[in-house]
């Protein structure tokens, strides 16, 4: 038995290798043509070397969201082969029961969940923090959007809603402005600089502006606009919560997230976004699973030749569709605002009772 499982897990390892490589080079090809645009702009350093780089540096991202549909892809294309060819049915004479394949199949799908959940915790957000160093580096600094970033602190009476434009590499941000609000939630201050950076459990503003507001006598305003060449802010947002908030979350590891949540809550926003992502985060890699269950019951059917192909390409739409259900999903439920977690389950879910049912239909009572 350990001779089969080694010949299974030899051919399933090479063809999801090989997938994985295919879609890994189309995405390269995309990434780089929508880089050329920006290549001599910003800074003549820029150049086609360091575009390649930044391309490669984004490819972990894509590989943390290809591998279950590779894996999807390259266990039917193997059930497939080995059915068409009559091994498995040498397999099945051999001792090969259903259960005794879908416990092999299930042992190889964990592989490939922890491959999965170390590429999207560890090495995607270090690659794509590094692609975005590499392009501030280059080409001045790091942003998000139009408006930049926006954050929010909560300190005893006041509330103050922070925006920042962007971050340089060396970690000083650009563009600050900082509202402060009362307990009424009236703008009592504004505070405005164009560098500041981080000190210890302060902001330095430089070259800063100060505009309060305030009412004297029976609702009289007054403005009062004090200027400084350094202004410090104590508060709890240090360079980690503003560098996760200016990246994507879907980038982000999944111990930030949980941190970036807790800072949301405390200070009353709404985390439902980055909840479902810290959820997805926990059951996409769980997907492998259900794609090698999904891939079993292609090994029990019957090929004619040159049949193999229709039942690949199958397996291709059925991972897209995966992929497509995963996001849609994410979307549905930020909008509808459904419990986090259900919305991240739910594809796996739905994939994971189709898949069973699939085996129990085709394996079990056929």
């Amino acid at each position: 038995m350990m001779t089969i499982r080694r010949l299974i897990y030899r051919e399933v390892v090479a063809s999801v290798a090989f997938v994985a490589i295919g879609f890994l080079a189309l995405f390269f090809f995309f990434d780089f043509v929508d880089e050329l645009p920006r290549v001599g702009r910003g800074s003549a350093s820029y150049g086609l070397a360091q575009a390649l780089l930044r391309v490669t540096l984004l490819q972990p991202s894509h590989l943390y969201e290809l591998l279950p549909i590779a894996v999807l892809i390259g266990t039917i294309f193997v059930m497939a082969r080995l059915a068409q060819s009559s091994e498995y049915t040498i397999l099945r004479t051999s001792g090969l029961g259903p259960w005794r394949a879908l416990r092999s199949l299930l042992a190889l799908g964990l592989v490939f969940t922890l491959l999965t959940f170390a590429t999207g915790d560890y090495v995607a957000p270090a690659a794509d923090r590094a692609a975005q160093l590499l392009r501030a580096r280059l080409q001045g600094s790091i942003s998000v959007g139009q408006t930049g970033a926006w954050l929010k602190e909560r300190q005893q009476q006041s509330t103050y809603n922070v925006n920042v434009s962007a971050l340089r590499p060396d970690g000083d941000m650009m563009g600050v402005r900082i509202f402060e609000a009362d307990a009424r939630g009236f703008l009592v201050a504004v505070m405005q600089a164009q560098e500041a950076e981080f000190g210890n459990g302060e902001w330095i503003l430089r070259n800063a502006e100060r505009t309060d507001f305030a009412a004297v006598g029976e609702g009289v305003p007054r403005v009062t606009k004090t200027r400084s060449p350094l202004l410090r802010w104590p508060n709890s947002i240090n360079q980690e919560m503003v560098s996760v908030a200016l990246l994507k979350p879907d980038r982000m590891a999944t111990l930030d997230l949980f941190h970036y949540i807790q800072h949301l809550e405390e200070n009353g926003q709404s985390s439902q976004r980055y909840e479902i992502e810290f959820w997805r985060k926990v059951f996409y890699p769980l997907s492998c699973f259900v794609m090698v269950v999904l891939a079993l019951p292609f090994a029990y059917l019957h090929f004619r030749s040159g049949g193999i192909t229709g039942f690949v390409f199958v397996g291709v739409l059925i991972g897209i569709s995966f992929f497509l259900l995963n996001n849609v999903f994410g979307y549905i439920g930020n909008l509808r605002n459904w419990l986090p977690w259900l919305t991240a389950a739910a594809p796996g879910l739905i994939y994971s009772v189709v898949s069973l049912g699939a085996f129990g239909w085709l394996v079990l009572r056929r």
